[in-house]
């Protein structure tokens, strides 16, 4: 039964390095072990290449690591990806947070700044055919600078606990955890009602644009991952994984040997030159 490589594993492995395991049971290791005039090699779980030197672990096979090949591993990447665009999220929502913090505590000097300014930049807007009496940033500002330091303390509140969170979804997603994987899910569907309303006020690309990764995020992880008992859920994304284990494929040779099929042992696998 063949392993088929794939570039992307032997890349993975160019910088993680390889991943060896002897397993106890001798059937399996005479599989994944090689003797050559420099030593003993062992063949690489991960990308199915053969590494000179000891084994990086050793076991029953049952134990042995499942490092993500294949479908696994691109969608591994992925989810990296999803994991750094949250992280800049998190890094954005609690420098806003402190921003907030700042701002209230100068909310009275800059309140008075911008009261003189306005006037002043009257005659000048008017002339650019500005109407700063009916102006939405203007509006906005004077919301902003006339909110009480309560209003203000918990919008600094919340904005420092939701980039929190998004750091949580960050870490959990790079070292692709099940459970941070149910966290976005989750997070992100609930906040889609928000997006959705805010669309129905004031509809724009940007809004509109996001609104359609947040749609895509969700059902690509609910699909692509099996959550909540999608496509035969956790205990079919745990098969798959095993599935394309490089030792399942082993033991599945060995026992082909065992009802009469002929293969070769791990010596008699080809060493790269």
């Amino acid at each position: 039964m063949g392993i088929r490589l794939d570039s992307r594993e032997r890349r993975t492995c160019g910088r993680l390095g390889h991943l060896t395991y002897a397993p106890t049971e001798p059937e399996f290791a005479t599989r994944l072990r090689a003797q050559t005039a420099l030593g003993e090699a062992w063949r690489c779980l991960r990308c199915g290449d053969w590494a000179l030197g000891p084994p990086a672990g050793s076991g029953p096979a049952d134990r042995a690591p499942v490092p993500p090949r294949g479908k696994a591993l691109r969608q591994l990447a992925l989810l990296r990806l999803l994991a750094v665009e949250r992280a800049i999220r998190a890094l954005v929502l609690v420098v806003a947070a402190y921003g907030v913090k700042r701002f209230s505590s100068a909310q009275t000097s800059l309140r008075r700044s911008f009261n003189d300014a306005l006037p002043a930049a009257k005659p000048l807007a008017d002339r650019l055919g500005v109407d700063l009496d009916h102006s939405v940033l203007v509006r906005e500002a004077t919301k902003a600078l006339h909110a009480s330091q309560t209003t203000l303390t918990w919008v600094a509140l919340g904005l420092l606990a939701y980039g929190v969170l998004e750091g949580v979804e960050a870490v959990g997603l790079w070292l692709a955890k099940r459970w941070a994987e149910y966290l976005t899910v989750v997070a992100t569907a609930a906040f889609l009602p928000l997006e959705v309303y805010e669309m129905t006020e004031h509809a724009t690309v940007t809004k509109v644009g996001a609104f359609v990764v947040n749609v895509a995020v969700v059902v690509y992880l609910i699909l692509a991952k099996r959550l909540f008992g999608a496509r035969g859920g956790a205990a079919e994304h745990h098969r798959q994984m095993r599935s394309e284990s490089l030792l399942e494929v082993t033991a599945a040779a060995t026992v082909t040997d065992l009802t009469g099929t002929p293969h070769g042992s791990g010596a008699d696998v080809g060493m790269p030159g």
